[in-house]
């Protein structure tokens, strides 16, 4: 059995554009299911601690037509997390950055964060990070000063299929801020789901369309592993 540790935005509120996001339910619960089928242990962790918001628009009709994922924050699986600066790193066997728009507010320039993916990183564990979960593997620097993606393959959501004027008022663009320091590959967009690994230690996917396929990532290299 493995333990993961899922990490969540808090969430962030943009009253002067009247914009509010979080950590899309996707993302985690897809994955999560996986995991646990298998066997192994997610914990979650967020910035804050306590209960983080979700973005409502992951758990809308248009993104969760069966309301799968609705029912399961309904239900209080993600009600509680550890404050980031709580987490020992040693106790994990992978980091899962989970996506959502809120995780290049809280989560990109995270110290605490960066802390916990080296640590499981040199102790020759899994960084996993989906959607605009890659932010934090921008600025999470190795001893060399590079980033952990640094010239490695990397994917995470493409400017093309962001939401109209969202760009102007984000803090950054993922796909620029990747394009410059990895080997950024969006893939192909008429293909649902798009994963892929930096190295044997570092994957990384697309969009919400890829949490299952990231799930099954994981689960396959945990089972290697064994």
């Amino acid at each position: 059995m493995a333990k993961v540790l899922a990490v969540l935005s808090s969430g962030y509120k943009d009253e002067e554009n009247n914009y509010q996001t979080g950590w899309w339910g996707e993302e985690l619960f897809a994955p999560m299911e996986l995991l646990e089928k298998s066997g192994h242990l997610v914990d979650l962790a967020s910035p804050l601690g306590g209960k983080p918001d979700i973005d409502q628009i992951s758990i809308s009709e248009e993104y969760d037509p069966q309301g799968t994922y609705k029912e399961l924050y309904e239900s209080g699986k993600a009600d509680e997390t550890q404050k980031l600066s709580d987490v020992n790193p040693a106790d994990y066997d992978v980091v899962l950055v989970i996506g959502g728009h809120g995780a290049m507010y809280d989560l990109a320039k995270n110290e605490d964060l960066h802390r916990i993916i080296n640590t499981i990183y040199d102790n020759e564990g899994i960084v996993a990070a989906e959607c605009h979960g890659p932010a934090p593997l921008i600025w999470t620097t190795r001893p060399d000063g590079k980033s952990i993606i640094a010239g490695k393959k990397a994917t995470g959501y493409p400017d093309e299929i962001e939401p109209e004027g969202l760009l102007d008022i984000l803090p950054f663009s993922l796909e620029q801020e990747m394009t410059e320091i990895a080997n950024y590959d969006k893939g192909d967009l008429n293909q649902k789901a798009h994963a892929v690994w930096a190295d044997n230690q570092i994957v990384t996917s697309r969009d919400p369309f890829s949490s299952e396929l990231m799930g099954e990532e994981l689960v396959k290299a945990l089972e290697k592993r064994k």
